[in-house]
């Protein structure tokens, strides 16, 4: 079907302008002048008051909405189910925010700091303990008065010596410390109103496609919550209280306070300052020193503690905080025991499908539970057991080793299901000891520019797939919505049922992946869908200065991901 723009657009023009096509994927093709805007457009689908539509792949490049249509494309819309589109939602959002607090707050700065599990950024205030309920509301009724006001986010590019001096002038210095490290000779700045301020990505066109939102306080600060991809707009999850995450948050930030590391340019500045080898050895040893924290939980515990259960997100570092944590337990004098969960998986033919018809392995019934919890109560009771074994060739169980504990052993059972209370039903909770591990980066760009832990993870993942699979980035990318979905079904709503938070975040890791990870994603093909994620994560690593990994110790946890680490050899002791 074809359809033109002449009723949709409005061009003065003495003589007829040459047109051009957009090709949707459903097969839909419509014309209109050539330099008509992408949103121009897609105002003529039937469906554009129904499907928030934020942004548009053109001829398999990502692009805003005013992104002028100059020859024939294929068009693909982006909405808030798609993740560029989520992202673009937010970063505008908060590009909002900004804008309204500046004028409610002038005297005050505002500062995004982390994602609040329910689909949200917590933000806090500089200059006051925090706000009341009171002035969250009028946040709040300000916000929704910019977007009724459909106000244009104006998109400007300005010379890079001339952004620099725009923000030392509002004395944003962790803008002009970050920005002193550019390698482009520009900068794109948006305006709204009287607001004006630089976002790493694209933005929506106007105030008004944010009708979405809302403002709840939390602790001394307060929660911007958005639309999830996988709702209704207005459908908001409620905020959980999280307060074992929030201090996690809170921990990590004080650690970056200790190193002297409040930002991105402030860790290029390390390197460049030749502090980097101090920043990496401090980071290294407030981890060893949260990791002995926790192993020495445990050990006072150890009169009713039998099973660590270690729960966490995809390339969180999970393995190697197991072996570190063991080791500091050994040295506490209590011998640990690892049991793999991955061995009771069920027989591959009852395994669980998914929607596609494909074996979920991630599903908690993939797993022969009832087994498991037989196990563990039979070892912990000093018994003789013949473990199982998974042939992930055959995808069925074997007899594995015989296995009898001593007495008061530990058993350490890592697995994506630890912290789920369904996982071990009749074992007591307090002969349990849940820890979540996860990568929890609080190191943004700047105030205003949240850096996401999902792409950390992301980037971990990617370098690692190379070296120990072989895996291409566009393999890893092209799985990652997988994992990721595997993730908020299976792992984050139970993080809070964990005694334990570890982050394994390090300040510095960026800047060492860097090198590794930017080769891998040039390899990711054009015109593939992997290919505008690949660069996406390029563009986000251009912010950060590269050094080598001979720097790095070999426990550490980025070891796991880089390779090299001492603890690959290691297993945890077994009596057998």
């Amino acid at each position: 079907m074809k359809t033109t723009l002449s009723s949709h657009i409005q061009v003065q023009q003495v003589q007829p302008r040459p047109t051009v096509e957009i090709h949707l994927p459903d097969g839909r093709v419509f014309s209109g002048p050539r330099g008509a805007t992408a949103e121009q457009f897609l105002m003529a689908l039937p469906e554009w008051h129904k499907t928030p539509i934020i942004a548009v792949v053109v001829n398999s490049e990502l692009h805003e909405l005013t992104h002028p249509i100059l020859v024939d494309a294929y068009v693909k819309p982006i909405t808030l189910a798609d993740t560029d589109g989520a992202r673009i939602y937010r970063r505008s959002l908060t590009f909002l925010l900004e804008a309204a607090f500046e004028q409610l707050f002038p005297e005050l700065s505002l500062s995004v700091t982390h994602t609040v599990a329910s689909g949200g950024f917590f933000c806090e205030v500089e200059g006051k303990q925090s706000l009341t309920h009171q002035e969250i509301k009028l946040l709040e009724k300000k916000m929704g008065e910019l977007v009724s006001a459909n106000l244009p986010f104006h998109r400007e590019e300005v010379p890079l010596d001339q952004a620099i001096a725009y923000f030392e002038a509002k004395g944003a210095y962790d803008k002009v410390r970050l920005l002193k490290y550019r390698q482009k000779k520009h900068l794109v700045l948006y305006s709204l109103g009287d607001h004006r301020d630089y976002h790493h990505g694209y933005m929506v066109p106007s105030s008004g496609y944010l009708r979405w939102f809302d403002l709840t306080k939390m602790g001394d600060g307060f929660v911007l919550r958005f639309p999830r991809r996988h709702l209704p707009p207005s459908e908001f999850m409620p905020v959980p209280e999280s307060p074992k995450l929030l201090e996690t948050f809170q921990q990590y930030r004080s650690w970056l306070n200790s190193l002297g590391i409040s930002s991105i340019g402030a860790l290029n500045d390390a390197i460049t300052d030749q502090r980097i080898r101090e920043v990496v050895l401090m980071s290294e040893a407030l981890h060893e020193q949260k990791i002995a924290e926790i192993a020495s939980r445990i050990a006072s515990s150890r009169a009713q503690t039998r099973i660590i259960l270690i729960a966490g997100p995809s390339s969180s570092g999970k393995t190697t905080f197991s072996k570190r944590l063991a080791i500091q337990l050994l040295a506490r004098g209590i011998s640990p025991f690892a049991l793999e969960m991955d061995n009771y998986f069920v027989d591959r033919v009852k395994t669980p499908r998914d929607a596609n018809g494909e074996y979920d392995y991630e599903a908690l019934e993939a797993l022969d539970t009832n087994l498991l919890s037989l196990h563990l109560k039979r070892l912990i009771a000093g018994e003789e057991v013949q473990l199982r074994r998974y042939d992930f060739k055959t995808g069925s169980g074997v007899e594995g080793d015989t296995v009898r504990l001593s007495k008061d052993q530990l058993i350490i059972l890592e697995g994506i299901h630890g912290l789920n209370p369904r996982l071990l039903p009749d074992i007591p909770s307090e002969r349990t000891f849940r820890i979540y591990v996860s990568c929890l980066t609080q190191l943004n760009l700047d105030r205003h520019n949240k850096v996401s832990t999902t792409d950390a993870r992301l980037v971990r993942r990617i370098v690692r797939d190379a070296r120990e699979r072989g895996y291409s980035a566009q393999e890893t990318l092209n799985r990652w919505e997988s994992v990721r979905r595997g993730e908020k079904l299976h792992i984050f709503p139970y993080q809070d049922f964990a005694d334990e938070m570890f982050n394994s975040a390090l300040v510095y890791e960026m800047c060492c992946l860097k090198p590794l990870v930017e080769p891998l994603l040039r390899q990711v093909p054009y015109g593939t869908a992997e290919y505008i994620e690949a660069k996406r994560l390029l563009a986000f690593l251009e912010w950060f200065l590269p050094f080598g990994d001979e720097i790095i110790p070999d426990n550490s946890i980025l070891r796991e991901f880089i390779g090299g680490s001492i603890l690959a050899g290691f297993k945890i002791w077994k009596n057998v």
